[in-house]
């Protein structure tokens, strides 16, 4: 099968159509490219071809992006010198999309090309909106659903085949920004008014005929080949270019805090290849996509952040031979902040909801959460009146447990108490089918313990939400001791319906996310005790990438949350429980009652409308600050070895059982340090030799916590890495 077709009719119009055999969606592959090039010269040479149309074969979309496995081919093409099979495999790509661009014309006089339309029915991103910059002109469906933009940066590269040099040179630095820096996804009418595309048409194809028909020369020439070009906003080298650059380069480190590579080059690409003509700007860019491609951090975002993720959300952990398990009617007991959130977003899946709460009033409130969520979306014009009707039409709100006869799925998301859950667990399973399945959204109960009031082992699971639940990619789902296969594919099939990535992991106190995210927070208030400060230890974290430092994080989650789990562990472990100053800490604190922003006193200081106001300097009358400060990139390690261990344990014990669960989990769970692809990433990115030494270093220092794992022992002493030892065999990272 080919990816690319072409058919001339005839007025002499040639049609190349893009559909990739058994995807819904194009990607570009290598023999993909070497199709449209032949097809190009094809269609160029023929003196009855008047003009081109590129557009695909798949309804509602035009191309999803480059198939990341062409990036790892030209790697292994390269040999042992993978920069120049890298380098020279991008610029055959500048070469092809280059010669669309110019489409036979004259080099001297800018006349006789042919002029080439692109018809874009749907979604169009990364080379799918890269290749249609090339051409002369863009018609894009009045598809309101479709996405139109340049994403790579989310997975830790940038556009490198054209895309960003022609973007800029388009609409100036300042205006493509957004779409660069940010990878922002466009609705077609936000990308044209935009300037990214030409024309939205309720039926492109006819109007790309028409235009193609009626081209002239100075149609089809792009403004930056034609004489007295000028950079919109100015080149570096103008007053106003020189600004927007300076800008640009302190909103990049403002935002990344230097962590990810990738802005850092496509900032550089830009502003060299602004300061040169359009052919030696491409080149650049392929040295500077080159550059990220090299970097591990490329490849370790590109495998977590896309390979991986998309394997998890495909079923690459669903148990084999169980049926489809897709959730008709789902029961949710308890309509707080966490139920509320997962009937909206079942709801919002078309799943009929029943929300139970101990009274009406309750319950209603619950309710009501959705409909405050789709006023919000109704102002800023992403939801209709239609729409948030037909959402609320499906959650049913009652204090009636014989509403849940005929769910399929109850979720369980009442008070944190055994005893609580224990109860409820028994008198809903007196009311539902016998096939239902009954989860817990417990965060932090065994889910082994929870299943003992039920009837039905093996029908009992974990599901755990992350909060706001309708902003949160992540989904747990934990197996018990006698959880069986149709549990665990009804929870995997529920979160497919929902649209979140799923993770699964065996029982064990705090599963997998929170075992490692605990040991973060207690490791920034054990450095607080010491002295640190807590403004040093939430930029450390932020300048490795965390999205917020720990010590903004507990007040983000609430201190008597904290001094909640601590008493429940201590009462657990007993004996074994590691008691620190940390505990003491948070115990002061909640004693004050400066229980973090809920109560808009915590860590921080607090104005009456909740807005932080600065760490509270009252903090150092308890625990004064050292005069002298640890060195970076000793609370650095401190605060990611304290979470990397806790994952090496959680395989090492069997929580974990799969190395790609572990780096997703973490990125979408807490926002480990992305551009890092994750904790078992990362320990390949820096060799388990060196991480094996500095646990002993970090032991030797500051405590047992940072012992070394049996696990990572061995691996350093034969020198593996995690994915090498225990990667999918037949996963490729770009």
């Amino acid at each position: 099968m080919t990816d690319f077709t072409m058919k001339t009719d005839a007025e002499g119009i040639a049609t190349i159509t893009w559909d990739v055999d058994g995807k819904s969606m194009n990607v570009m592959s290598i023999d993909g490219l070497e199709e449209l090039d032949a097809l190009t010269d094809q269609a160029l040479a023929d003196d009855a071809v008047k003009g081109i149309i590129i557009t695909s074969g798949k309804e509602g979309s035009f191309a999803g992006g480059m198939d990341l496995n062409l990036l790892a081919k030209m790697k292994e093409d390269a040999g042992d010198d993978p920069a120049k099979g890298l380098f020279e495999g991008t610029m055959r790509m500048h070469k092809l999309l280059r010669k669309i661009e110019r489409a036979g014309m004259d080099p001297k006089t800018n006349k006789g090309g042919k002029p080439v339309a692109a018809v874009v029915p749907g979604t169009a991103a990364g080379i799918g909106l890269e290749l249609p910059l090339a051409t002369h002109r863009i018609f894009a469906a009045n598809n309101p659903r479709a996405r139109i933009g340049l994403p790579e940066i989310q997975v830790g590269i940038f556009p490198g085949a054209g895309g960003t040099t022609r973007l800029v040179r388009m609409l100036g630095a300042m205006a493509a920004s957004p779409l660069l820096l940010e990878g922002k996804m466009m609705a077609p009418d936000a990308a044209k008014k935009a300037g990214v595309i030409h024309e939205v048409s309720d039926d492109p194809m006819a109007d790309a005929r028409g235009w193609v028909l009626s081209a002239k020369d100075a149609d089809m020439l792009k403004p930056w080949d034609a004489k007295g070009y000028k950079m919109p906003g100015g080149a570096p080298y103008h007053p106003a270019g020189f600004m927007t650059f300076v800008g640009a380069a302190a909103m990049v480190n403002g935002k990344t805090k230097g962590a990810y590579p990738a802005p850092k080059a496509l900032l550089s690409a830009v502003y060299e290849g602004a300061l040169v003509d359009f052919d030696t700007a491409l080149k650049i860019e392929a040295r500077w996509f080159t550059s990220i491609l090299l970097n591990p951090s490329s490849s370790a975002m590109i495998r977590s952040l896309f390979l991986n993720k998309e394997a998890l959300e495909k079923g690459a952990v669903r148990p084999e031979g169980v049926p489809d398990q897709r959730v008709r009617k789902l029961g949710v007991l308890g309509a707080g902040m966490m139920g509320a959130g997962i009937a909206l977003v079942s709801a919002q899946a078309g799943i009929e909801v029943v929300l139970i709460d101990r009274d009406q009033e309750a319950a209603d409130k619950g309710k009501a959460y959705s409909e405050s969520f789709m006023d919000k979306g109704i102002a800023r014009k992403k939801a209709t009146p239609e729409k948030k009707e037909q959402l609320l039409s499906l959650i049913t709100a009652t204090p009636d447990l014989d509403a849940l006869k005929g769910c399929d799925l109850i979720i369980e998301a009442v008070f944190e108490d055994p005893k609580v859950k224990a109860e409820m667990t028994r008198k809903v399973e007196a009311v539902i089918p016998e096939d239902c399945i009954f989860a817990s959204n417990t965060s932090t109960l065994p889910i082994t313990e929870l299943a003992k009031a039920s009837s039905r082992q093996d029908q009992f699971i974990g599901i755990h939400f992350f909060s706001p639940v309708e902003k949160m990619l992540l989904v747990e789902i934990i197996k018990g001791d006698k959880t069986g296969d149709r549990a665990v594919a009804k929870a995997l099939d529920y979160v497919r319906q929902i649209r979140k990535t799923p993770i699964v992991v065996n029982d064990a106190r705090f599963f997998y996310a929170n075992r490692c995210i605990i040991p973060y927070g207690g490791e920034a208030n054990r450095m607080i005790t010491e002295g640190v400060a807590p403004w040093y230890i939430d930029h450390a974290a932020q300048m490795l990438g965390f999205p917020v430092g720990p010590v903004q994080l507990g007040d983000e989650t609430s201190v008597d949350l904290a001094t909640k789990i601590m008493r429940a562990t201590k009462a657990a472990m007993g004996n074994e429980y590691p008691a620190s100053e940390a505990d003491d800490l948070i115990v002061w604190l909640e004693v004050l009652g400066r229980l973090g922003r809920k109560t808009k006193a915590g860590y921080f200081d607090y104005d009456e409308k909740g807005k932080r106001l600065g760490y509270w300097k009252g903090i150092h009358d308890k625990y004064p600050l050292a005069e002298e400060q640890p060195e970076l990139q000793d609370v650095q390690d401190r605060l990611m070895f304290v979470q990397v261990l806790e994952a090496v344990r959680a395989l090492e014990e069997g929580v974990l059982m799969d190395i790609r669960e572990g780096d997703v989990g973490a990125i979408l769970g807490w926002g480990f340090a992305p551009w890092s692809g994750g904790p078992l990433s990362w320990l390949d990115m820096i060799g388990t030799p060196y991480a094996a030494e500095r646990c002993d270093q970090l032991e030797a220092q500051f405590g047992e916590r940072f012992k070394c794992p049996d696990l990572l022992r061995e691996m350093a002493e034969k020198n593996q890495t995690f994915y090498g030892r225990f990667g999918p065999g037949d996963q490729k990272a770009a």
